[in-house]
């Protein structure tokens, strides 16, 4: 489902104009990844929880030659399953 696909699905199921969902949508995520820089965590109960983890800088081999490369420290952003959303896609 793409962003446009999920705000006509959400506008609908919310009855709001598709202008206003969109925008609660973007105001939403924008919430998230502020919260996300701010290394905090976002979770809705049931559904799941964004967090970011830190990665350690390392070191590793290029396939197909024996060139070693560094790889920076980085965060990554990963999303833990919430058991009611889990349990409805699994059924």
């Amino acid at each position: 489902m793409k962003k446009a696909e999920f705000i006509q699905a959400v506008s609908e199921k919310a009855g709001l104009s598709k202008k206003d969902t969109q925008a609660v949508i973007d105001a939403a995520l924008e919430t998230i990844t502020e919260a996300l820089k701010e290394g905090k965590q976002v979770s809705f109960i049931g559904f799941g929880t964004f967090l970011t983890t830190k990665r350690a800088p390392r070191k590793a081999k290029v396939p197909g030659t024996d060139k070693i490369v560094d790889i920076p420290a980085s965060v990554g952003v990963k999303f833990k399953v919430g058991k009611k959303l889990k349990e409805a896609v699994s059924s």
